[in-house]
């Protein structure tokens, strides 16, 4: 799966392994490789490192603080950071509402909102899915109405989000809402930058399978918006959601994160047992992995295709849903792999039998996780829009440019 990188590559990568090993906690880099749950502290020391290197937003322009890396250059630093257990950087405001504001915002917005994403100052969560508007998203109903006052033009925001990933954090939150109901769905959306503390807006978490309350529900009540934090124009917020998710479904992909995880596997596969002989000799079980591992050497090919295209100011297109269809089904079936490869150590999934002082330790080294990501992990499949909803993008723009 390596590259022929050029003298100037490595080099690039010798600077990134001594940034790695120098700069990367050990103790973060171990909660990471053993499956622990990170805390906000964990995350906030991590984008700090980065952001102090200057290596926290290797897309962005350079006149808004990015590095503008090439794509080998973000191959490189993916794949090295995922082999060193670093971990994954959040990426709401750096790689998903950034990109929008820096193509559909307005000036106040990019001088306002993009240093605060870079210094960790705002952390960002997504509005975008309902109980009744996940995958069909365009049929959302949260509601926001505009007013005018004594205090200035504003929208008064009411409805509910679902499944917002890490919001018990956020102090802020990019919102999908609905601004004219008589319109076809999708022309009349707008999208709305909200404050967490603005009065009338409640966070409740989701209680996952693994025992962890990654993702929440978020209520509206009556919530005030500045009219100044609608993103372009309005009801044109169905254009600027789907420029944002292409950015979404390329990252969901996690290529550096599946060479990771096979590698795991590789190393608990040669210590398990298998009717006398390591596991990894198993034909069944070697051709399976090796599968995989083809299938991710493609997918790898296609995201530096992606990431080049982005470097040059193109949005992903249809590809976007191609990596994120295939990104999804390889670490799945990563997921799956290392329970197998577990086997009964794999039993426990719950949060208590794997975090601080209750966390077991039996079984081959890395085992003690598995289960609890590959039950987490059953949803990489359907956020970021589903699998299903995916195809049929691809069928439609693939078939229909041949007709």
């Amino acid at each position: 799966m390596d590259l022929s990188y050029s003298p100037e590559d490595l080099a690039f990568r010798d600077e990134v392994r001594e940034f790695l090993t120098t700069k990367l906690p050990t103790d973060l880099a171990e909660k990471v490789r053993t499956g622990h749950s990170l805390t906000k502290a964990d995350m906030d020391l991590w984008h700090s490192i980065l952001n102090d290197r200057g290596w926290l937003a290797p897309n962005w322009p350079r006149e808004y603080g990015g590095c503008e890396w090439g794509a080998v250059q973000k191959h490189i630093f993916e794949d090295e950071a995922a082999q060193a257990n670093a971990p994954r950087v959040v990426p709401f405001g750096l790689t998903m509402l950034a990109p929008v504001l820096q193509k559909f915002g307005s000036d106040a917005q990019k001088a306002h909102y993009l240093p605060r994403i870079l210094s960790g100052q705002d952390w960002w969560c997504q509005g975008y899915s309902e109980p009744g508007a996940g995958s069909d998203l365009a049929s959302l109903k949260t509601r926001a109405v505009r007013a005018s006052d004594h205090d200035g033009d504003h929208y008064i925001v009411n409805g509910q989000k679902t499944w917002t990933t890490l919001g018990q954090f956020a102090n802020w939150i990019f919102c999908l809402v609905r601004t004219d109901p008589d319109v076809k769905q999708q022309e009349g959306i707008s999208f709305l930058l909200i404050d967490m503390d603005t009065p009338g807006v409640e966070v409740r978490p989701i209680i996952l399978l693994d025992g962890t309350p990654e993702v929440n529900e978020v209520w509206f009540t009556d919530v005030r918006v500045p009219v100044e934090n609608l993103v372009g124009e309005e009801n044109k917020g169905w254009t600027y959601a789907k420029y944002l998710l292409t950015h979404e479904r390329t990252n969901i992909a996690g290529v550096g994160s599946s060479r990771a995880g096979l590698d795991a596997i590789k190393r608990m596969a040669r210590v398990e047992m298998s009717g006398g002989r390591p596991l990894i000799e198993n034909p069944y079980f070697a051709a399976r992995m090796a599968q995989v591992e083809i299938d991710l050497m493609a997918m790898a090919t296609t995201n530096l295709r992606i990431i080049s295209q982005a470097a040059v100011g193109q949005a992903p297109g249809v590809e976007a849903s191609m990596l994120k269809v295939k990104g999804t089904i390889i670490r799945q079936e990563i997921n799956d792999l290392a329970r197998r490869v577990a086997g009964p150590y794999a039993m426990p999934f719950a949060s208590e039998s794997v975090e601080g002082d209750n966390a077991p330790p039996i079984g081959p080294d890395g085992t003690a996780p598995v289960a609890a990501q590959y039950f987490n992990n059953r949803k990489l499949s359907i956020f970021g829009g589903s699998n299903e909803i995916q195809r049929g993008i691809i069928a439609k723009v693939k078939l229909g440019a041949m007709r």
